[in-house]
């Protein structure tokens, strides 16, 4: 296992760049009127001028971004005006008819109350005692010989246990590992302590079945509401992850360029995971302490990174094309940290802080 420790970089580079931002932004806004897009197409071509900037001549990177922005903005109405001539092709595969509301229905109790078999008959006892005879916790504790903020956080567990045993029952499988249940009733009850000590988040990337699974529950878990989650597996969930990256920095008051390198970064490093890995998980997470910032972790199940130093050089590249990998990334971001596994995977950390550094 690789590490590197978090660093505090800014590059000229990236300091010219940013003063390009306005610019760029004008040219984009005057022939794109929706703003998500045209923000979808400022950090584009603000990847793009990053990745050649040293390769430009001094004094032609404000041209060379002028052009750069209007070939993007040119490929995007190229590719719309694509799609709009090919949409009669478009065929409508949904059903008919919708199933039937009182076998689905029927197939649902039933699925409760299978899970409800798999519970322990002190924890179902208690669970209906409570919710269907409508006994409060002081009596229930009572009767149990414990206390009421015992007995509350005994239904909460058991509340956790029965989503997913109802989970698994619904779709007729049984967890292929042993740490498969841990994971689930960790997400299941929003404990983050729990889920960090199993390790929920590398195992969601290595097990579809708890992939799956996760996602009602997490609904239903104490998970923070300021927290974003956005899987990666696409070129489409790169959108979104920047999309997420610039929502939560707009909420933190960051300032608009700097909300664009944030977006800009979380896009390039979403790049990565789609290109070389296949498969994981960006979350975006506010800041409050020492002072407001926005932090972001991005989590993959690929190969690995066999050199961590060499992959973070300024120049270096695994691949022919215009992303900024690792070293672009990085020198957007305040602090930026890599941890690389051989075989199981990177997880990307990286933070942003608001105002002066």
């Amino acid at each position: 296992m690789e590490a590197v420790d978090p660093v505090d970089v800014a590059g000229m580079e990236s300091a010219d760049v940013a003063g390009l931002i306005p610019l760029v932004r004008r040219i984009v806004a005057a022939r794109v009127p929706d703003q998500a897009t045209a923000d979808d197409l400022v950090q584009e071509t603000l990847a793009r001028v990053l990745a050649a900037a040293g390769r430009v001549e001094p004094g032609m990177l404000e041209p060379y971004a002028i052009v750069t922005a209007r070939n993007v903005v040119t490929s995007m109405w190229r590719d719309a005006d694509r799609q709009r001539r090919h949409l009669h092709r478009v065929v409508d595969l949904r059903p008919s008819d919708a199933p039937d509301e009182g076998v689905l229905a029927s197939e649902d109790r039933a699925a409760v109350a299978e899970a409800l078999t798999r519970l322990s008959d002190r924890d179902r006892a208690t669970l209906l005692a409570h919710e269907v005879s409508g006994q409060d916790t002081r009596s229930l504790a009572a009767e149990l010989g414990s206390t009421a903020g015992a007995v509350a956080a005994q239904l909460n567990r058991t509340r956790a246990r029965l989503r997913v045993e109802y989970l698994l029952v619904s779709e007729r499988v049984e967890p292929p590992t042993e740490r498969c249940r841990p994971v689930l009733l960790a997400i299941s009850g929003g404990d983050r302590r729990r889920q960090r000590e199993v390790d929920a988040a590398r195992h969601l990337l290595e097990c579809d079945l708890c992939a799956r699974l996760s996602e009602p529950l997490v609904g239903r878990g104490r998970s923070r509401e300021d927290v974003v989650r956005v899987p990666v597996r696409t070129d489409a969930d790169i959108v979104g992850a920047r999309q997420a990256a610039r929502e939560v920095a707009t909420q933190l008051g960051f300032s608009p360029t700097d909300i664009t390198l944030i977006a800009t970064a979380v896009s390039e490093i979403a790049r990565n995971i789609v290109r070389f890995a296949d498969a994981g998980e960006i979350v975006v997470e506010p800041v409050e302490q020492p002072r407001t910032g926005i932090s972001i972790v991005a989590r993959d199940s690929g190969p690995g990174i066999p050199d961590v130093e060499e992959a973070l050089r300024d120049g270096y590249s695994t691949y022919r094309g215009l992303g900024l990998g690792l070293p672009g990334a990085r020198r957007l971001m305040d602090e930026f940290a890599v941890l690389s596994e051989s075989g199981r995977g990177v997880t990307v950390t990286m933070t942003k802080w608001r105002g002066e550094r």
